[in-house]
């Protein structure tokens, strides 16, 4: 991974462009080939990103007035992320090998099994695609079609709060801008969503699943039974 903090600007174009004013940031060039773009603020979520496979090019000729480095961030659909260096503070490399991948609640992995097996109950005509759908900022928990072969990312919560819903929207963010998976609806699913979680989920789009994990193993709930 290289680190590099810098005085920059940064523009997206592409099926939509995006202007970062000059300003110092973070930038993150990933193994994966993807890179990220980080303020001090909005916890860990990048104020711009672009998502493998994509392709940096450094150019020396042609710089902004003021500039020291131009990166042209390229990817297979041909957007460009373009970023203007004015000043580098710090540049370097680490190695950080294989990570042996997030290690989830019980309940949350024993859930997310249990839904991909029946996977009808997000909805009559409802297939899989795949567990743990990998994106350049984490594992999607399911990634599915619906019953007219649109694509839908499920994120999978015991106690669905706020930042569930980030986390899928940040997913959704990466999955739109790959025109093979495009259009893609959002799920959240939980055994308890929050009111706020609610609010903020369906204000985005995102749709609201509460499991029953009992019928998910087959069992009849025991609850409020004397005997």
């Amino acid at each position: 991974m290289r680190l590099v903090i810098a005085r920059c600007q940064v523009d997206y174009v592409g099926r939509l462009t995006a202007h970062l004013a000059m300003a110092r940031r973070l930038l993150l060039m990933k193994a994966d080939g993807s890179v990220l773009v980080h303020s001090d603020g909005g916890s860990y979520k990048p104020l711009n990103w672009m998502s493998p496979p994509c392709w940096l090019e450094e150019r020396d000729s042609d710089l902004p007035e003021g500039a020291k480095a131009l990166w042209v961030v390229t990817n297979k659909a041909g957007e460009e992320l373009r970023i203007t260096l004015e000043e580098i503070e710090h540049d370097s490399s680490h190695e950080l090998g294989v990570d042996p991948g997030l290690v989830k609640d019980g309940v949350e992995a024993h859930l997310q099994e249990l839904l991909a097996e029946h996977v009808h109950t997000l909805g009559a005509g409802y297939s899989l695609i795949r567990r743990e759908y990998m994106t350049a900022i984490g594992p999607v928990d399911l990634l599915c079609r619906d019953e007219t072969g649109a694509t839908v990312a499920v994120e999978i919560k015991r106690r669905g709060g706020v930042d569930g819903v980030e986390q899928l929207t940040r997913y959704l963010e990466l999955l739109n801008r790959d025109p093979l998976l495009s259009p893609v609806a959002g799920v959240f699913a939980a055994q308890q969503i929050k009111p706020q979680a609610r609010t903020l989920a369906e204000d985005r789009g995102i749709r609201c699943l509460v499991l029953d994990y009992d019928a998910l193993r087959g069992t009849e709930s025991s609850e409020f039974r004397l005997f």
